[in-house]
């Protein structure tokens, strides 16, 4: 007798708990493709970069204060950075230039503490910190993570998910 699973069962088995760290790096993925109006995009594991708007390259990298597990304190809030290598496909192999693969980086803070109250799915409870790939390089080289204390030491100012398309709309103009 055949049986086939119910989809909407195995996303609630596997992942209904969007404080996971990979969940919520997904939904931060989700959120700004959202912004942008490119969520018909379906989302690719292990490209070299996150999204794609126009020919904008975007790497979107996610931290929370509050974890799925137990916490006696909030998270520290540091996002990797590290110049990857990318991968060809055709050759199946890397290519021996180490960099950072994207245009464009959007740091997507959980910002909200309150565990009884936290809820991933409201854009209100979080924050988006936008930067070029020439910024990072220019101010952290080859560094492999970034606290939110340097970006905000860098004039680094967050922006509200309503603002997220304006704002890569007009880098992209610079860039």
């Amino acid at each position: 007798m055949e049986v086939i699973i119910d989809r909407n069962d195995f996303y609630e088995w596997a992942y209904s708990d969007l404080l996971v760290n990979n969940q919520r790096g997904h939904l931060a993925e989700f959120i700004v493709a959202k912004a942008l109006n490119i969520d018909s995009q379906k989302r690719l594991e292990w490209d070299p970069y996150d999204l794609k708007y126009n020919d904008i390259k975007i790497e979107i990298k996610s931290c929370a204060y509050i974890q799925a597990w137990k916490q006696k304190q909030f998270s520290k809030i540091a996002f990797d950075i590290a110049p990857t290598r990318l991968y060809d496909y055709e050759y199946e192999c890397y290519s021996n230039e180490c960099k950072r693969q994207s245009d464009i980086y959007c740091f997507c803070l959980l910002k909200h503490k309150d565990r009884k109250t936290i809820n991933p799915l409201d854009t209100d409870q979080w924050e988006f910190y936008i930067v070029t790939t020439e910024f990072l390089n220019f101010h952290f080289g080859d560094q492999k993570k970034i606290s939110l204390s340097k970006l905000l030491k860098n004039n680094v100012k967050s922006v509200k998910y309503q603002e997220i398309k304006l704002f890569i709309d007009n880098i992209k103009q610079k860039i």
